[in-house]
């Protein structure tokens, strides 16, 4: 006999269907739509990425998930548990590391830890403190106060304080603001590691190469609309620009007329940039045309299209609407 389902692991870690909030009108601040039916799925296991600009909705959003806004209707679902019927289920299988570094400056990591594990009722004998903070790195200082710590040290005090009740999800709301090179690498190593545990990863940031390096499927918002969701690799082929950049072995004061019929600028003397449309232009296309102005390459470069790019496009046609 075939096992039954896990009806306890479900398909989306997160659900969202019709997700409506609204702030009403406030002395002269009129009504304000945050977020507009929107409808998202962050499938289980995955590192899902949210991007948008400035007052798209990111953050109503991510506090409607971890219960400090209230929605104004529609559905949300963590880990299968209604927020509107199950909101103590809910939270329980969700860690929030929110952007701003609220941490009380005269408790110690440890400290911070433990009454942490304590509101979420853990009993000293199934917590996880002295692992959590050797985990990201702040075993040496664990007894320190927290007004000590670099503010490195204390984004990563908030991610440990996200992890101590073993969330299924983690939500990372900018969480390499402001922080150096090397802490950005070490966080990225863990929360990686986190992931391939079965932690699902939704990631808010401004980085736009840290979404396109480490997320396997991106959704964009703007004006509280979803606007985009797919997988990166997806997303990143909807674009329909190429550039490719000819490096000539003479110097070049004019482009030859055999060449205007494509979009090329001339960069200094020695260099062709020409911004092509695969689904119109084949790279060899253009080769063949240099080649026929009489013109000899020593090198050649493609650019493919970046997140950024896409990003730009998509909510530029959104405002536009």
């Amino acid at each position: 006999m075939p096992a039954l389902p896990d009806t306890h692991t479900p398909e989306y870690a997160v659900e969202i269907r019709d997700l409506c909030k609204t702030y009403k009108a406030q002395s002269k601040r009129e009504e304000k739509y945050a977020l507009k039916n929107l409808d998202l799925n962050i499938p289980r296991g995955s590192f899902f990425g949210l991007l948008g600009p400035n007052g798209a909705g990111k953050s109503t959003l991510i506090n409607i998930l971890a219960g400090l806004v209230l929605k104004s209707s529609g559905t949300v679902r963590i880990w299968g548990h209604d927020t509107d019927q199950d909101m103590r289920a809910a939270k329980r299988a969700i860690g929030v590391v929110p952007q701003e570094l609220n941490i009380d400056p005269f408790f110690t990591p440890r400290e911070m830890l433990e009454v942490q594990a304590g509101l979420y009722g853990i009993s000293k004998a199934d917590r996880r403190t002295d692992e959590i903070l050797a985990a990201v790195g702040l075993a040496d200082k664990a007894t320190a106060y927290a007004r000590t710590l670099s503010g490195g040290m204390r984004r990563r005090l908030l991610v440990a304080k996200a992890l101590v009740h073993s969330p299924q999800v983690l939500v990372l709301d900018e969480p390499t603001a402001g922080v150096d090179v090397e802490l950005r690498r070490q966080l990225w190593q863990y929360v990686r590691e986190l992931n391939a545990k079965g932690v699902t990863i939704l990631l808010t940031t401004h980085y736009l190469e840290e979404a396109e390096e480490l997320c396997d499927r991106i959704a964009i918002i703007n004006h509280g609309r979803l606007i985009a969701c797919d997988e990166t690799k997806n997303l990143m082929g909807k674009l329909d620009s190429k550039r490719v950049t000819v490096m000539l072995t003479e110097d070049l004061e004019v482009i030859p007329d055999g060449l205007k019929q494509f979009d090329v600028s001339l960069k200094g003397v020695r260099e062709l940039e020409f911004q092509y449309q695969p689904s119109r232009v084949r790279s060899s296309d253009i080769i063949t045309a240099v080649q026929q102005a009489g013109l000899k390459f020593a090198e050649i470069a493609t650019k493919e299209p970046e997140l950024e790019d896409i990003f730009v496009q998509l909510t530029r046609s959104d405002d536009a609407e």
